[in-house]
């Protein structure tokens, strides 16, 4: 049995940027869709029914983030948003706003597709992540909720854990600061990111994660956090 290559819908109004993005995903065996403008990507997005969609903000008749907050309307197929605008704020109001990831221009080919694979590993319908995760090291079992490392089970806070299962939950998706402060302490904290840096930097102690080079939990500078599959 074969299944159908999965189908990216590029919506981007540079020519270089979208030839270059054709010829990667190509190569990597992906079918594409390319637009130049919002309505002709709208248009694509309707009839074509792509598996993930790459959205540039800066578009010529309208602003990406509007698309998306069009897009969310009647569909959660992962967006991933592209900008040269590489504003924290501009990062978060994507992602709030329903984008599942966000990269600036100009971006390496192999982080785009890494992103992608995650992505599309978690497309709506689709579990977000197995009850039990094991990629030889650290083990979280989310139906028992328990959690070991290199086989020696880790003592976590309730908030630590909580923080490791949200972000596991979506994995390979930056989680924004603003989203979880109010999933672990609720909404009249969302400017307390000082006791996220804590719970975060306690849970790195445990897993033993270098935040210089994280095999596990990656900080998106003055955006949210991600976590890394192996």
């Amino acid at each position: 049995m074969t299944t159908s290559a999965p189908r990216i819908l590029v919506i981007d109004d540079e020519a270089q940027i979208r030839r270059f993005l054709d010829i990667g995903l190509r190569a990597e065996g992906y079918e594409v869709l390319l637009a130049s403008n919002a309505a002709e990507g709208l248009a694509l997005a309707v009839t074509q029914s792509p598996d993930l969609l790459i959205l540039d903000i800066g578009l010529p008749d309208r602003d990406g983030h509007e698309v998306l907050a069009e897009v969310r309307q009647w569909s959660q197929l992962p967006v991933l948003m592209l900008s040269v605008r590489d504003a924290e704020a501009e990062k978060v109001r994507a992602l709030d706003r329903g984008a599942n990831d966000y990269m600036t221009k100009p971006f390496g080919i192999q982080e785009l597709m890494a992103r992608l694979r995650a992505l599309l590993r978690n497309r709506p319908g689709e579990p977000e992540v197995p009850p039990r995760y094991d990629d030889g090291r650290l083990l979280v079992d989310l139906a028992r909720r328990e959690v070991s490392l290199d086989g020696t089970p880790l003592a976590l806070t309730r908030k630590e854990y909580a923080l490791l299962e949200m972000l596991l939950r979506h994995a390979g998706r930056v989680v924004t600061q603003h989203q979880l402060l109010v999933e672990l302490w609720g909404p009249t904290h969302t400017g307390d990111n000082q006791y996220l840096r804590i719970v975060v930097g306690k849970l790195r102690q445990k897993l033993g994660d270098d935040p210089n080079n994280p095999q596990w939990l990656k900080t998106e500078p003055g955006v949210g956090y991600r976590f890394v599959v192996n």
